[in-house]
Protein backbone atom coordinates (compact mmCIF):
# COMPACT_ATOMS: atom_id res chain seq x y z
CA UNK A 1 0.00 0.00 0.00
CA UNK A 2 1.27 3.11 -0.95
CA UNK A 3 2.12 6.43 1.40
CA UNK A 4 -1.58 8.11 -0.14
CA UNK A 5 -3.21 5.60 0.33
CA UNK A 6 -2.18 4.27 3.76
CA UNK A 7 -2.67 8.26 4.83
CA UNK A 8 -6.06 8.30 3.53
CA UNK A 9 -7.06 5.29 5.71
CA UNK A 10 -5.67 6.99 9.15
CA UNK A 11 -7.88 10.37 7.96
CA UNK A 12 -10.42 7.69 7.38
CA UNK A 13 -10.06 5.94 10.45
CA UNK A 14 -10.02 9.48 12.48
CA UNK A 15 -13.53 10.53 10.76
CA UNK A 16 -16.06 11.97 13.12
CA UNK A 17 -17.97 13.95 10.41
CA UNK A 18 -21.45 11.82 11.12
CA UNK A 19 -22.71 12.07 14.47
CA UNK A 20 -25.26 9.76 14.21
CA UNK A 21 -23.16 6.84 13.07
CA UNK A 22 -20.33 7.69 15.70
CA UNK A 23 -23.20 7.36 18.19
CA UNK A 24 -24.32 4.18 16.66
CA UNK A 25 -21.01 2.49 16.34
CA UNK A 26 -20.28 3.40 20.05
CA UNK A 27 -23.52 1.58 20.95
CA UNK A 28 -22.83 -1.54 18.40
CA UNK A 29 -18.90 -1.89 20.55
CA UNK A 30 -20.54 -1.55 23.83
CA UNK A 31 -23.64 -3.57 23.93
CA UNK A 32 -22.15 -6.60 21.93
CA UNK A 33 -23.64 -10.15 20.43
CA UNK A 34 -23.55 -12.91 23.49
CA UNK A 35 -21.16 -14.44 21.14
CA UNK A 36 -18.69 -11.94 20.97
CA UNK A 37 -18.94 -10.44 24.73
CA UNK A 38 -15.06 -10.65 25.50
CA UNK A 39 -14.03 -9.47 21.82
CA UNK A 40 -12.53 -5.92 21.42
CA UNK A 41 -14.36 -4.21 18.62
CA UNK A 42 -12.64 -2.03 16.78
CA UNK A 43 -15.59 0.41 16.72
CA UNK A 44 -13.92 2.97 14.02
CA UNK A 45 -14.98 3.85 10.23
CA UNK A 46 -13.58 0.54 8.65
CA UNK A 47 -10.86 1.71 5.58
CA UNK A 48 -10.44 -0.43 2.34
CA UNK A 49 -7.86 -3.36 2.24
CA UNK A 50 -6.10 -5.12 -0.79
CA UNK A 51 -3.50 -4.16 -3.35
CA UNK A 52 -2.69 -0.56 -4.61
CA UNK A 53 -1.72 -1.81 -8.26
CA UNK A 54 -5.39 -3.70 -8.13
CA UNK A 55 -7.31 -3.96 -11.25
CA UNK A 56 -10.24 -4.85 -9.46
CA UNK A 57 -12.33 -3.31 -7.21
CA UNK A 58 -15.24 -5.04 -4.99
CA UNK A 59 -17.52 -2.63 -3.65
CA UNK A 60 -20.34 -2.87 -0.76
CA UNK A 61 -22.53 -0.21 0.98
CA UNK A 62 -21.14 -0.33 4.26
CA UNK A 63 -19.64 -2.46 7.01
CA UNK A 64 -21.76 -5.01 9.36
CA UNK A 65 -22.44 -4.14 12.80
CA UNK A 66 -20.96 -7.09 14.22
CA UNK A 67 -19.17 -7.67 11.08
CA UNK A 68 -16.68 -5.09 9.98
CA UNK A 69 -17.28 -3.35 12.93
CA UNK A 70 -16.08 -5.76 14.96
CA UNK A 71 -12.95 -7.03 13.34
CA UNK A 72 -11.28 -3.85 11.64
CA UNK A 73 -12.34 -5.26 8.22
CA UNK A 74 -14.63 -4.94 5.36
CA UNK A 75 -16.69 -8.63 4.79
CA UNK A 76 -14.85 -10.15 8.54
CA UNK A 77 -16.37 -11.70 10.90
CA UNK A 78 -19.95 -11.80 9.30
CA UNK A 79 -21.92 -14.62 7.13
CA UNK A 80 -21.90 -12.47 3.96
CA UNK A 81 -17.71 -11.89 4.11
CA UNK A 82 -17.70 -16.14 4.72
CA UNK A 83 -19.52 -16.28 1.67
CA UNK A 84 -17.69 -14.08 -0.35
CA UNK A 85 -14.05 -14.95 0.67
CA UNK A 86 -14.86 -18.42 -0.13
CA UNK A 87 -16.04 -17.85 -3.83
CA UNK A 88 -12.84 -15.37 -3.73
CA UNK A 89 -10.70 -18.46 -2.94
CA UNK A 90 -12.19 -20.62 -5.55
CA UNK A 91 -11.37 -17.90 -8.14
CA UNK A 92 -7.97 -17.33 -7.40
CA UNK A 93 -7.75 -14.04 -5.93
CA UNK A 94 -7.64 -14.37 -2.27
CA UNK A 95 -4.84 -16.53 -1.02
CA UNK A 96 -7.43 -18.22 1.41
CA UNK A 97 -10.84 -19.06 1.84
CA UNK A 98 -11.65 -16.76 5.34
CA UNK A 99 -11.27 -13.31 6.67
CA UNK A 100 -11.35 -13.50 9.92
CA UNK A 101 -9.52 -10.71 10.91
CA UNK A 102 -6.74 -7.91 10.58
CA UNK A 103 -3.51 -10.34 11.28
CA UNK A 104 -4.65 -13.67 9.60
CA UNK A 105 -2.38 -13.53 6.58
CA UNK A 106 -5.19 -12.39 4.10
CA UNK A 107 -3.94 -11.11 0.88
CA UNK A 108 -5.44 -10.63 -2.35
CA UNK A 109 -4.66 -10.80 -6.10
CA UNK A 110 -4.66 -7.04 -8.24
CA UNK A 111 -8.23 -6.58 -5.79
CA UNK A 112 -8.95 -4.02 -3.73
CA UNK A 113 -12.55 -4.00 -1.36
CA UNK A 114 -14.10 -1.42 0.22
CA UNK A 115 -17.58 -0.05 0.95
CA UNK A 116 -19.10 3.26 0.00
CA UNK A 117 -19.81 4.26 3.40
CA UNK A 118 -16.71 3.76 5.75
CA UNK A 119 -19.43 3.29 9.70
CA UNK A 120 -22.20 0.88 9.87
CA UNK A 121 -25.56 2.83 10.16
CA UNK A 122 -28.51 2.08 12.21
CA UNK A 123 -30.86 -0.18 10.27
CA UNK A 124 -28.13 -0.34 7.35
CA UNK A 125 -29.73 2.90 5.95
CA UNK A 126 -27.68 5.60 5.69
CA UNK A 127 -28.75 8.82 4.98
CA UNK A 128 -27.49 10.96 2.38
CA UNK A 129 -25.53 13.72 4.31
CA UNK A 130 -23.94 10.30 5.66
CA UNK A 131 -23.37 9.23 2.09
CA UNK A 132 -22.15 12.49 0.67
CA UNK A 133 -19.29 13.16 3.89
CA UNK A 134 -17.98 9.81 3.19
CA UNK A 135 -17.78 10.28 -0.73
CA UNK A 136 -15.03 12.16 -0.77
CA UNK A 137 -13.18 8.98 0.88
CA UNK A 138 -14.56 6.79 -1.75
CA UNK A 139 -13.37 9.47 -4.53
CA UNK A 140 -10.15 9.24 -3.42
CA UNK A 141 -9.52 5.49 -2.70
CA UNK A 142 -10.66 5.61 -6.48
CA UNK A 143 -8.15 8.03 -7.64
CA UNK A 144 -5.27 6.40 -6.03
CA UNK A 145 -6.26 3.07 -7.42
CA UNK A 146 -4.00 4.06 -11.05
CA UNK A 147 -4.89 0.64 -12.20
CA UNK A 148 -8.23 0.16 -11.37
CA UNK A 149 -10.25 -1.48 -14.59
CA UNK A 150 -13.16 -3.32 -13.24
CA UNK A 151 -15.43 -2.29 -9.91
CA UNK A 152 -18.23 -5.38 -8.60
CA UNK A 153 -20.81 -3.85 -6.84
CA UNK A 154 -22.08 -6.04 -3.80
CA UNK A 155 -25.93 -5.55 -3.55
CA UNK A 156 -28.56 -3.03 -5.76
CA UNK A 157 -27.56 0.09 -3.08
CA UNK A 158 -23.89 -0.21 -3.67
CA UNK A 159 -24.53 0.19 -7.49
CA UNK A 160 -26.87 2.95 -6.98
CA UNK A 161 -24.58 4.75 -5.04
CA UNK A 162 -21.41 3.92 -7.14
CA UNK A 163 -23.25 5.04 -10.24
CA UNK A 164 -24.52 8.34 -8.83
CA UNK A 165 -20.50 8.90 -7.71
CA UNK A 166 -19.60 8.41 -11.79
CA UNK A 167 -22.64 10.86 -13.07
CA UNK A 168 -21.34 13.22 -11.10
CA UNK A 169 -18.15 13.06 -12.35
CA UNK A 170 -18.81 12.22 -16.01
CA UNK A 171 -22.15 12.48 -18.80
CA UNK A 172 -23.47 9.12 -18.87
CA UNK A 173 -26.11 9.11 -21.82
CA UNK A 174 -26.79 5.03 -22.13
CA UNK A 175 -29.22 3.61 -19.65
CA UNK A 176 -27.52 1.38 -16.51
CA UNK A 177 -29.93 -0.57 -14.58
CA UNK A 178 -29.05 -3.51 -11.61
CA UNK A 179 -28.75 -6.72 -13.03
CA UNK A 180 -26.91 -9.44 -11.84
CA UNK A 181 -23.77 -10.17 -14.29
CA UNK A 182 -23.97 -7.55 -16.42
CA UNK A 183 -21.39 -5.51 -18.51
CA UNK A 184 -21.58 -1.32 -18.49
CA UNK A 185 -18.54 0.50 -19.63
CA UNK A 186 -17.95 3.61 -18.05
CA UNK A 187 -16.96 6.34 -19.75
CA UNK A 188 -13.56 6.67 -18.13
CA UNK A 189 -13.16 2.69 -19.36
CA UNK A 190 -13.77 1.54 -16.37
CA UNK A 191 -16.33 -1.60 -16.51
CA UNK A 192 -19.04 -1.38 -13.63
CA UNK A 193 -20.49 -5.10 -12.57
CA UNK A 194 -23.73 -5.46 -10.35
CA UNK A 195 -23.66 -8.59 -8.31
CA UNK A 196 -26.22 -9.42 -6.14
CA UNK A 197 -25.28 -8.82 -2.31
CA UNK A 198 -23.39 -12.54 -0.94
CA UNK A 199 -26.49 -12.02 2.22
CA UNK A 200 -27.74 -15.03 3.81
CA UNK A 201 -31.51 -14.50 2.64
CA UNK A 202 -30.22 -14.29 -0.90
CA UNK A 203 -27.70 -17.49 -0.44
CA UNK A 204 -30.67 -19.25 1.53
CA UNK A 205 -32.84 -18.08 -1.34
CA UNK A 206 -30.32 -19.45 -3.84
CA UNK A 207 -30.83 -15.80 -5.78
CA UNK A 208 -27.20 -16.25 -5.27
CA UNK A 209 -24.73 -19.09 -5.56
CA UNK A 210 -20.76 -20.01 -5.13
CA UNK A 211 -21.28 -21.49 -8.88
CA UNK A 212 -22.83 -17.79 -10.35
CA UNK A 213 -20.41 -15.59 -7.74
CA UNK A 214 -17.55 -17.53 -8.85
CA UNK A 215 -18.09 -17.54 -12.75
CA UNK A 216 -18.66 -13.54 -11.97
CA UNK A 217 -15.41 -13.28 -10.16
CA UNK A 218 -13.44 -15.12 -13.13
CA UNK A 219 -14.80 -13.22 -15.66
CA UNK A 220 -13.67 -10.21 -14.35
CA UNK A 221 -10.42 -11.33 -14.16
CA UNK A 222 -10.45 -12.43 -17.81
CA UNK A 223 -11.31 -8.76 -19.26
CA UNK A 224 -9.05 -7.32 -16.37
CA UNK A 225 -6.16 -9.77 -17.12
CA UNK A 226 -5.24 -10.65 -13.36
Amino acid sequence: MNIKLKNLNKTIVKCKKCPRLVKFIKKVSTEKRKQNIDENYWGKPVTGFGDINSKLLILGLAPAAHGGTRTGRAFTGDKSGEFLFKCLYKAKIANQPTSLNLKDGLKLNSTYITNILKCVPPGDKPNNTELNNCSKYFESEISNLKKLKIIITLGKVAFDNCLKFYKKKYTIDKKINFKHGKFYKLPNNITLIPSYHPSPRNVNTKLISQKMMVSLFNKAKKISTI
